[in-house]
């Protein structure tokens, strides 16, 4: 089960990055639990500085932007 975390503060930036990566784990077929974290000092306890991000089992892998769909398919394989 892989561990997914979408962190920002619930922008459409952020919402577009959730429905993103959800897509690319479901073409994927893999199973998931994608979790949003939009407070403030969680993301900031997480280290993060730009927004949106997405952590992947307890590693940050993208920071403020929204990558295709593919790239995060890459980053899931």
């Amino acid at each position: 089960m892989i561990s997914l975390l979408v962190l920002g503060p619930g922008c459409s930036r952020c919402q577009q990055l959730a429905r993103a990566t959800e897509q690319a784990a479901k073409e994927l077929g893999l199973e998931y639990t994608l979790e949003k974290i939009t407070d403030h000092r969680q993301i900031t306890a997480l280290r993060v500085m730009m927004t949106p991000a997405l952590v992947i089992n307890g590693t940050l892998k993208i920071a403020g932007k929204v990558p295709s769909v593919e790239e995060i398919k890459k980053l899931l394989a």
